[in-house]
């Protein structure tokens, strides 16, 4: 087989059927990272339209637009349509996000989630005393609210902006850290900032939502029924007086996060070469529903919903919200405005003392049973990115103020998230000159990470090429027949050539219903390697992907030098069946469900497997194990 370009785009593709157990971080960091840049050309162009002219400005957020239904119906103006309406959008993807790592991610440990929601909380309640030592005695503590919530879209986006030498950890530790914020800000809009109670809507807002999981547990997989069902809790809410994003944040929790299913993905294979030789609209519907119940409910919402909050609603929400007219005389009444001061102390102050301080005293408390899953440069670095609280701060300023008050609080907001990044990237510009040692302790600390390869790679019993000793051992499950497989091969030849110090193994999984020949050959293999030539035999099988059949596989023991009649005997009677049968039952064990897989030192690799991705994992396990020797 030719040689593949590695340094072409990088390579992200599994076999057809298939697809691995994403992370559920990583696609997650990767929309908000850059929708960032849309979001902050969204804020900008709130603030030139404000200033060039104001009243065209208000005129057209405070358009009052109605839906009516016979004599009912719900009349807001188009400010208010994006904050309690699409916003409501914004909320459900955060409780997908919440669920998904609940199910799925660091949170499926249990015990780790003690300390995220330590530092959330804590990293709300020193900003929200600050803010009210600050207002006492003005008339504007009430608005406590607009100074304890980071928004998690901006603030990673910056993160990669200004942090570019913080680990990928620290990304995933403030993204739970801020899911929790998120889930403690709704909490308090729905308490402290909604109007009168009406509790007869509130009741049957609820018992509509009970309606929307007695659907759920039905099985019952149309999205117009629960787009219906929603809705109508939405306008319980809103005439109950409850702020209806809070419905959005309660229909994301209850949708379940699992990786697909072996059977389900053979299932829908079966059902897809079904409507290939028989293409019938039935057929057709019955392998579209096959795909659609192989993946989760929250992924599947997490794809169709999370583009357009991250790249539409939000921008519009800052857009709506973000203009204020500037002038040197406002300016100068903001900036000693006690609403304006609170915002800005009690985010670039509060934030970073409330979520470092929290965390220690969590450590010290537990005897260091709790601790960060990064470095304390990291965490500081959390602190102080988290001191953006752009968009469910703008939120509650726009419920708790109005006029003056509610400008000043824009200015606070504004101003905070400016200098919160600067503050972040002085931290990393300092922690980049620390020496080498220090500045990996800092940056990874000691963490316990999950580990998710069910069955530790064993040098007396897996295939492996390199040094067995190695600090770093990269292990793939993959499929000969597998022509991702084929296309990672020279990735990996470069990558031990690259590093001396790495290891790599290789774990059979055929995926037989979709590479027919992908069996056979992974017991050809296995018969070379009775004779000591797994590795040449491997290398053959991934080069010639296209000629698997019996007479191929003796005629490549052949070219090797193998016994061949052993050979042939060991094929003929499978006796390497029951070896592959046990990486199968390992992977499944795993959560792998497609090739090619990684492992790094027994963590998932997740996303591209080009040489620069996989360089850069090998590097992070290579620190990790560096950081455990030197404490």
């Amino acid at each position: 087989m030719a040689e593949t370009d590695v340094s072409a785009t990088p390579f992200t593709g599994r076999t057809a059927w298939t697809r691995s157990l994403q992370s559920p971080l990583r696609a997650f960091l990767r929309t908000e990272t850059g929708s960032a840049v849309v979001l902050l050309a969204g804020v900008v162009a709130a603030l030139v339209w404000a200033n060039a002219d104001l009243g065209s400005y208000e005129r057209v957020w405070t358009t009052t637009l109605s839906i009516r239904i016979g004599g009912a119906g719900v009349s807001l103006d188009l400010r208010g349509w994006i904050n309690s309406g699409l916003m409501a959008l914004f909320f459900f993807v955060i409780g997908l996000e919440a669920r998904r790592e609940f199910d799925l991610g660091e949170l499926r440990e249990r015990k780790r989630l003690a300390l995220p929601l330590l530092a959330g909380v804590g990293g709300m309640v020193v900003p929200i005393a600050i803010y009210l030592a600050i207002n006492a005695g003005h008339g504007s503590t009430h608005g406590w609210g607009t100074a304890m919530s980071t928004d998690t879209a901006f603030a990673l986006g910056l993160l990669a902006l200004v942090g570019p030498g913080f680990p990928d950890r620290l990304r995933a530790y403030l993204l739970t850290v801020a899911v929790v914020d998120d889930i403690v800000a709704l909490l308090v809009i729905a308490v402290a900032y909604s109007g009168d109670v009406s509790t007869t809507e509130l009741l049957l807002g609820i018992a509509l939502f009970g309606c929307i999981l007695l659907v759920r547990a039905a099985g019952v997989h149309f999205g117009p029924v629960y787009f219906l069902l929603g809705t109508a809790v939405w306008v319980a809410f809103f005439k109950a007086g409850v702020d209806p994003v809070v419905a959005g944040l309660m229909g994301g929790v209850i949708a379940l996060a699992y990786p697909a299913q072996r059977s389900d993905l053979e299932r829908a294979s079966d059902l897809f070469r079904l409507f290939r030789e028989q293409p019938t609209g039935d057929l057709a519907r019955s392998a579209r529903g096959a795909l659609r119940t192989a993946v989760s409910p929250n992924e599947r919402l997490q794809t169709l919903w999370h583009p357009w909050t991250s790249y539409v609603i939000v921008p519009l929400f800052a857009l709506a919200n973000s203009g204020v007219h500037l002038s040197i005389g406002f300016l100068g009444r903001a900036y000693t405005s006690p609403v304006t001061l609170g915002i800005l102390l009690g985010y670039v102050v509060g934030k970073p003392v409330g979520i470092v301080g929290s965390t220690w005293i969590a450590g010290r408390v537990t005897d260091g049973r709790l601790r960060p899953p990064v470095g304390w440069a990291s965490v500081a670095g959390a602190g102080t990115i988290a001191g953006i609280g752009f968009t469910v701060s703008l939120l509650i300023a726009s419920l708790a103020f109005h006029g003056a008050r509610l400008d000043e609080a824009k200015v606070g907001v504004l101003s905070a998230a400016i200098l919160a990044a600067a503050l972040t990237w002085l931290l990393f510009s300092g922690t980049k000159r620390l020496p080498r040692k220090l500045r990996i302790r800092m940056l990874l600390g000691t963490p316990e990470l999950i580990v998710d390869l069910a069955d530790p790679v064993d040098p007396e019993r897996d295939h492996i090429r390199g040094p067995v000793d190695a600090p770093v051992t990269v292990l793939e499950y993959g499929d000969f027949e597998c022509p991702y497989c084929g296309q990672a091969e020279p990735v990996l030849r470069e990558l031990l050539r690259d590093f001396g110090d790495v290891a790599y193994a290789w774990r059979h999984l055929p995926l037989n219903d979709v590479h027919p020949a992908a069996q056979q050959a992974a017991e050809a293999a296995e018969a070379a390697a009775e004779q000591g030539a797994f590795w040449e035999m491997h290398d053959l099988l991934l080069e010639r992907q296209d000629a698997l059949g019996f007479r191929d596989l003796v005629g490549y023991a052949e070219e090797l030098g193998l016994d061949v009649e052993r050979f042939e005997d060991d094929l003929r009677t499978r006796s390497g069946a029951g070896r592959i049968a046990q990486d199968v039952d390992s992977a499944d064990l795993s959560g792998v469900s497609g090739t090619p897989s990684f492992f790094i030192n027994d963590l998932r690799h997740y996303g591209a497997y080009d040489i620069a991705t996989l360089s850069a994992a090998v590097k992070a396990a290579r620190a990790r194990e560096a950081v455990r020797a030197i404490t």
